[in-house]
């Protein structure tokens, strides 16, 4: 009987399944959220804009010498060394003095990498028979690269979760709130800490460290009264609080923003230093809560919650989190390291081309898009990182050369998890079995050595789901009369 359900189970689902489903949805939706979320280019010439729309993808092709484009099938790429990707092509519409020109606006941009068996490949309609008539292992499950000839997997990467406050207990008594902040591929780390003396400092980007707490509420908007009015009526909390207003001697937010402005940006103009003010308060600082100047006030509520959630954790008034605790994690998958990748290469893209329209203004030619693409700015960064591993924010081995020694080698290569965390160190507690692993990690499967449990692999009949908007998920919400 359970023979019969996992030989039903298995086929319908591969074990690469998580990776095919995640890089599917990287081509569906991800590419085309990431250049809606740049819209509109300002360029340095004046009355000229450039306006991204439709993102698409073809299937993989090659350009031969003699007889230009045709299409290229795996094994062609594995035995001639070749990178088995595929056209994009970018809707760029120039808009002069707001007015758009459409005609001829989709543009070839660069070449993407494609994963094997993936919805953009070629044999993924392929019937076991014409797979071994091409020359295919018809068992072959896909889930990788063929860069340069050489086939390569995204390796997955265990991380923390995004937009969810965590409160621990760290040494010497020390309690950490924090929040790993990200909007739009931005990632900010916003830590509130308490110390044993009970004092509350701030830590996000563009800030030094042992920034007081109460300095920044001051600088949203809030007085005294209203500080102490946010903060609960429990005893605990409202002695911390007041021990940090005493503390504070600035008496208003006039006074609060010049202080702050002059621990930023020491010896700047008075000009740039309210800038940087702006920019660190409403970019940097709590992000996924938004970055317009009226969110500010909802920015000093959150902050209020975290750091009233590690006081009432320092007195033991509320238990600390887990953060070993799967509930506080999550998975990147080959979709979500791509979706990193190309943000980051289309960044350079974007760049290169208001550069170049400025050279062509300089030079007296016409604006015209197609001049102003440079396809390699976007393939060299993706292939660079797919052939190296070096991914962005300086992580490296993410992309691993495909293990081929055993086809069970084969499959547990692609369903590896690697953490972010350090090998020198000890990291007891990362490294040891948790109980909400069971149905998710296999308990067994780790190497030896330094890498042991920070190395792990999926367990058989684990199941990743790729995720939905949390914009979505906010209205279903709303709409249930949740507050």
């Amino acid at each position: 009987m359970v023979e019969g359900i996992l030989t039903s189970y298995f086929r319908d689902n591969t074990l690469v399944k998580q990776q095919l489903d995640s890089y599917n949805k990287f081509l569906e939706k991800g590419m085309q959220n990431i250049v809606d979320a740049h819209g509109e280019i300002e360029t340095n010439v004046e009355g000229f804009s450039l306006r991204l729309g439709r993102i698409r993808v073809e299937k993989p092709r090659f350009y031969e010498v003699r007889g230009g484009y045709r299409d290229i099938l795996p094994v062609e790429a594995r035995m001639r060394n070749l990178t088995y990707s595929a056209p994009i092509f970018l809707e760029i519409i120039p808009v002069y003095n707001g007015v758009e020109k459409r005609l001829f606006s989709e543009v070839f941009i660069g070449e993407l990498p494609i994963m094997v068996k993936s919805k953009a490949c070629h044999l993924c309609s392929m019937s076991e028979e014409d797979l071994i008539n091409i020359g295919e292992d018809p068992d072959d499950p896909g889930g990788y690269f063929i860069i340069n000839g050489s086939e390569r997997v995204l390796v997955s990467i265990e991380d923390f979760v995004q937009n969810r406050l965590i409160v621990t207990k760290e040494d010497k008594d020390v309690v950490v709130a924090k929040v790993f902040s990200t909007r739009n591929w931005f990632r900010a780390r916003c830590v509130v800490t308490r110390s044993k003396e009970g004092k509350l400092t701030i830590e996000f980007p563009g800030i030094p460290p042992n920034i007081p707490l109460m300095l920044i509420l001051k600088v949203l908007g809030m007085d005294e009264e209203q500080i102490i009015s946010a903060f609960s009526d429990k005893l605990v909390v409202k002695n911390d609080v007041l021990l940090n207003l005493e503390d504070e001697k600035t008496e208003n937010q006039e006074e609060a923003i010049a202080e702050f402005a002059r621990r930023i940006a020491t010896g700047q103009p008075e000009e740039y230093k309210m800038s940087r003010v702006n920019m660190v308060l409403d970019n940097y600082l709590l992000p996924h809560l938004g970055i317009e100047p009226e969110k500010r006030a909802l920015k000093a509520e959150y902050l209020v919650k975290m750091a009233e959630r590690a006081i009432l954790v320092a007195y033991k008034k509320h238990p600390a989190d887990d953060k070993d605790h799967y509930m506080n994690k999550r998975v990147k998958l080959a979709g979500e390291l791509m979706e990193e990748l190309f943000n980051y290469a289309l960044q350079v893209f974007i760049r290169d081309m208001v550069y170049q329209a400025s050279r062509v203004d300089a030079r007296g030619r016409r604006l015209q898009v197609h001049t102003l693409v440079r396809q390699d700015m976007l393939s060299e960064r993706i292939m660079y990182a797919m052939a190296t591993g070096n991914w962005i924010a300086g992580q490296t081995g993410v992309s691993q050369l495909l293990d081929r020694t055993s086809y069970l080698a084969t499959l547990s290569h692609l369903r590896r998890l690697i953490s972010p965390l350090s090998k020198k160190h000890p990291h007891f507690k990362a490294r040891d079995l948790h109980g909400t692993h069971w149905g998710k990690i296999c308990p067994s499967e780790t190497p030896e050595g330094p890498s042991c449990s920070l190395v792990k692999n999926f367990a058989l009949l684990a199941e990743i789901s790729t995720g939905v908007d949390e914009g979505d998920v906010e209205k279903v919400v709303k709409h249930l009369g949740v507050e």
